[in-house]
């Protein structure tokens, strides 16, 4: 961290992919783990947690899809949604 300003922020930002393309591939993802019988929601923490595509099933390129996401993007967008549901 040498030459790092501890005292300021760093403004963190993601990158651009479509907001509606994130939906869209987050639901893709959640509707093929529930038919391949996993809890989407444990899986899908798991991959954004460790970062390993494989707790995203291959079926229906589930996988494939969900790693054209940043996982910092997933997170933003995740956050955004709760903090407008509370």
């Amino acid at each position: 961290m040498e030459g790092k300003d501890l005292n300021n922020t760093v403004r963190f930002e993601a990158s651009k992919l479509e907001k509606q393309s994130i939906k869209d591939i987050v639901t893709k993802v959640y509707d093929a783990l529930e038919e391949k019988g996993y809890d989407p929601k444990n899986q899908i923490i798991g991959y954004i947690l460790s970062g390993d595509p494989t707790y995203i099933t291959s079926y229906n390129n589930a996988r494939n899809l969900i790693r054209q996401i940043d996982r910092d993007d997933l997170l933003e967008e995740m956050l955004k949604v709760y903090l407008k549901q509370i």
